[in-house]
């Protein structure tokens, strides 16, 4: 399996509000950046699509290295939260109904074909290609709003 490291992030203007991700994947001295965004949405759709769009990049099933500054997406996936949503029809707990169903049904399937292993980074600290991300999002929402 080939050895993949990609950085995702995802940033909104208001909450709701225009929205962008960006991704940087790196294999071996190859690099390339991806960015979106959406007019009406949340940093948390922002956040999980940034890591959708990356691992969709992928052509093939590879080992990656995932790295993101959101909790929400790391921890659901690490912890587990998003695959007991899923057996739970979508519900957090027994009031609760989970958010951002559709997405998390998509990246889960994503999860079977790769290996993943989440990193959480923390935002706006320093690290190049969170930076690099952050930048790459926030230029979506300002075309957005263009």
């Amino acid at each position: 399996m080939k050895k993949v490291k990609i950085y995702t992030d995802g940033a909104c203007s208001g909450n709701p509000g225009p929205g962008g991700y960006g991704a940087v994947l790196i294999y071996g001295s190859h690099r390339k950046e991806i960015s979106g965004g959406e007019e009406q949405t949340t940093n948390n759709r922002m956040e999980i699509m940034g890591v959708i769009k990356g691992l969709e990049m992928l052509k093939e099933p590879c080992e990656v290295e995932l790295y993101s500054d959101s909790r929400y997406v790391v921890d659901a996936v690490e912890k587990g939260w998003a695959l007991r949503w899923k057996e739970n029809n979508w519900m957090r707990n027994k009031k609760e109904a989970a958010l951002n169903t559709d997405l998390w049904e998509i990246l889960l399937e994503l999860l079977r074909k790769h290996k993943v292993t989440f990193h959480w980074v923390k935002g706006h600290a320093g690290n190049a290609e969170n930076e690099r991300c952050d930048e790459l999002a926030r230029g979506e929402i300002q075309l957005l709003k263009a």
